[in-house]
């Protein structure tokens, strides 16, 4: 390797046009100066295109594909990549300017190529100064096997572009799974964690990740398409878990892991609940039918089950939707206030760590 790495910041893009621009931005303005940026642009029918060579220079290059999915553009990007670190970053979320270098200097004084490191991360909808910050249990150096205890025990993870890792740890991890459709970065990184050495969180650094509305990849839903996916993910995350480890512990968290989506299963789809009630069985435990969670029991008895349970589906999506309706709203008035210096260059990173809001770690 030599004396200054080179870092490979890949972005996978699929009708993109909205917010590239930001992703590029902030792709383009780390402080790590030996980079390149691999972005594909994943059969887009929009002008993701168009927006992606404003930007296209010696570092950042962009491959055109037929539409395959996210797993197949990452794999695509890797494969045209040359760097000895790499960096998995999608096309709407954001990074602070210092978060790669923090990391890459972490790993240079680590010495282990098989050492994976994360950093902070947290929510935003349109107006990224106003991230929501939550901690929780994996924000702590440890080893693998108790990272994915934690992780699947306590529905918890890491946002994918907190991971910064070794091309030999990359190669360790194996290609992102093109068949799912859902949790592929759950599914993928699960793997990555399986194959390091251990796994160090750097506080420095700050992962920028846009959420809101029911079109976003990782809205699950209804889409039977995602379900199915979401098993098959569910069941290489415990192989993988019970290869490093099988104890009561670790049987313990996955029969967790099992319960905590459970609702999105049953009774809605009964061949996926049989196939999570034989997962079950398998590490000794078995799920208990989902009830409405007490917020929305009262209506249970008021005007019935099946209410109640729409109820407690549809009013976070409702509270979901005026929130993010007013963010928008908020972030226009904004954008009059403070615009964009150039063409395709947002003002967001100038902004990047005011206002931001950080909340303590839910137990």
């Amino acid at each position: 390797m030599p004396s200054t790495p080179l870092v490979s910041i890949l972005i996978p893009a699929y009708n993109a046009e909205r917010t590239l621009a930001e992703t590029l931005a902030s792709a383009l303005g780390q402080t790590w100066e030996r980079k390149e940026i691999i972005l594909v642009n994943d059969g887009s029918t929009d002008r993701t295109a168009e927006v992606a060579s404003r930007f296209q220079s010696k570092i950042l290059k962009v491959v055109t594909t037929e539409n395959q999915g996210l797993s197949s553009a990452v794999n695509t990007a890797y494969q045209h990549s040359q760097g000895d670190y790499i960096q998995e970053l999608d096309a709407d979320d954001l990074i602070s300017p210092n978060k790669v270098e923090s990391q890459v200097n972490a790993l240079r004084a680590d010495e282990d190529p098989r050492t994976l490191v994360s950093c902070p991360w947290g929510y935003f909808f349109f107006r990224p100064h106003r991230i929501l910050v939550v901690p929780t249990e994996l924000w702590q150096d440890q080893l693998p096997v108790d990272w994915l205890v934690r992780k699947l025990s306590l529905n918890i993870f890491m946002q994918n572009a907190t991971w910064l890792m070794s091309r030999q740890l990359a190669d360790a991890a194996g290609s992102w799974n093109e068949q799912l459709r859902y949790d592929q970065d759950g599914e993928y990184y699960s793997r990555a964690i399986a194959a390091a050495s251990r796994i160090r969180f750097v506080p420095d650094g700050l992962v920028y990740y846009r959420t809101g509305g029911t079109e976003r990849i990782s809205f699950l839903g209804r889409s039977d398409v995602k379900k199915n996916s979401m098993i098959v993910s569910m069941q290489h995350q415990i192989a993988v878990l019970r290869s490093l480890e099988d104890s009561e512990r670790v049987r313990r968290a996955c029969i967790q892991y099992l319960n905590n989506w459970f609702h999105h299963f049953c009774p809605s789809r009964p061949d996926l609940a049989c196939e999570m009630q034989r997962m079950a069985a398998e590490v000794g435990g078995q799920l208990q039918p989902p009830d409405v969670r007490p917020k929305y029991s009262w209506l249970k008895f008021l005007v019935g089950r099946s209410v109640a349970e729409s109820a407690q589906e549809m009013v976070p999506r409702w509270r979901s939707q005026l929130i993010l309706s007013w963010d928008h709203l908020m972030y226009r008035l904004e954008q009059r206030l403070h615009p964009t210096n150039g063409p395709g260059v947002p003002s967001w990173s100038e902004r990047s760590g005011r206002d931001t809001v950080m909340s303590q770690p839910e137990v």
